[in-house]
């Protein structure tokens, strides 16, 4: 993570530090996540209920937060960072097969006119701010140079980085993210926990008028003497409060307070005027189930449900973008595919499983970000508060919605 800038209040200036560094540190395993709070999801996930289940898959996050008070461009303060996916782990130099699907286009998801014309991409996904698209695709470049083999590095010139608008927190225009970030993400993915919510790319989003970010999950099916997985990783900077539901419940029509603030004062909510309209939220599917394009595109499409179980209603200026890819239909630069086995279109079985792992992994993942995000202080004196746990299972509580803990 990079380094804080020096601030005259050197208290303050050693407290935030402290808190990001925590933040970025902190393994997944000691967050509380959905099923912690006892809310209830159909399926069965894997060992760590994350993307990270699906075999080969690595996640890398880095984390900036700096500075506080008033924004000044290019100073801050900075709220953002990068989640980085590596569909086959640091070291592959292979591509892997993809479909995507658009529940809402006004958004920016680079690399996908190559998947919709190939149905493969080659090299990691990155999700992050929108101000740091450009930043992110150079840098990632930049890192092909350093481990990818020179006659291969045409297959890296198309890099794939996804963004959501973190300008309500962050200082989008100053371009806080550098080249050094995305490279610590990108060198330090691993499999196993991934860190939820205030965190790489999720780190300056709000979800819902709460405070919102990165979360996953993941669905072990099986079908036909055959076990796949299916993970699940968004980005999520989208949503009303009245839209949303938890388990069924409509749960944000009955938490009436934790409206964002500037500088202690309401900013939304019902007295407040109507929030911004500009969201967005990035879903990435993976799965080791041996699919074509074709199929991929259609596992794409089924997200938009699970969105939907949690409310949203893709609203008019959300971008909302869903890239789906196999981890065992694969690619060689030279052309090669290497491919176990096939899943045919008419194995209604299999496929209807894979279809409703998606709709629940995506569901998950999207209430363990809101559970995982923290409150945060941002550009401006912006406050978004986090969903209050407390308050979500005394509700669910009172709908017999909550599952019983040990």
């Amino acid at each position: 993570m990079k380094g804080y800038a020096v601030k005259s209040d050197l208290i303050a200036a050693f407290t935030l530090g402290l808190a990001a560094l925590f933040l970025a540190a902190a393994p997944a395993a000691a967050q509380d996540r959905a099923r912690d709070l006892g809310v209830p999801f159909d399926g069965t996930p894997g060992e760590y209920n994350a993307i990270t289940d699906v075999p080969g898959v690595e996640v890398g996050q880095t984390t900036v937060i700096r500075g506080d008070g008033p924004l000044r461009v290019g100073q801050g303060p900075a709220r953002t960072g990068v989640t980085i996916i590596h569909p086959l782990g640091k070291n592959s130099v292979d591509g892997v097969a993809a479909g995507r699907a658009v529940i809402n286009g006004t958004g920016e998801w680079t690399g996908m006119h190559l998947v919709d014309e190939t149905g493969l991409f080659f090299g990691p996904v990155a999700l992050t701010g929108s101000g740091n698209v450009g930043l992110v695709i150079q840098s990632m470049m930049d890192w092909s140079l350093e481990h990818v083999p020179a006659p291969l590095l045409v297959t890296r010139v198309l890099p794939v980085v996804g963004e959501t608008l973190d300008s309500r927190l962050n200082d989008v225009f100053g371009h806080p993210l550098s080249r050094e970030d995305v490279f610590a993400a990108l060198d330090n993915a691993a499999s196993g926990p991934v860190a939820e919510g205030n965190v790489g790319g999720g780190t300056g989003m709000i979800a819902y008028t709460f405070k919102g970010g990165i979360g996953t999950s993941s669905r072990i099916i099986e079908v036909g003497g055959k076990r796949y997985t299916v993970g699940v990783l968004v980005q999520a900077n989208h949503g009303n409060r009245d839209d949303l539901r938890i388990a069924g419940i409509p749960v944000g029509r009955e938490i009436e307070q934790n409206w964002p603030e500037v500088n202690g004062i309401a900013a939304i909510g019902p007295n407040a005027g109507e929030p911004q309209d500009k969201n967005s939220l990035l879903i990435v599917i993976a799965t080791d189930a041996p699919l074509m394009p074709h199929q991929l595109q259609r596992m794409a499409r089924r997200a938009a449900m699970g969105v939907g179980r949690n409310g949203s209603t893709a609203s008019n200026l959300s971008g909302e973008m869903v890239l789906a890819f196999s981890t065992t239909n694969v690619s060689t630069p030279g052309g090669e595919v290497h491919m176990d086995g096939m899943i045919a279109d008419t194995d209604s079985d299999t496929m209807n499983a894979l279809f409703a792992a998606v709709v629940q992994a995506t569901e998950e993942a999207l209430v363990n970000q809101l559970v995982a995000s923290e409150t945060m202080t941002g550009a401006n004196g912006v406050k978004v508060y986090a969903l209050p746990r407390d308050q979500l299972v005394e509700i669910l509580a009172r709908h017999n919605r909550l599952v019983p803990r040990d």
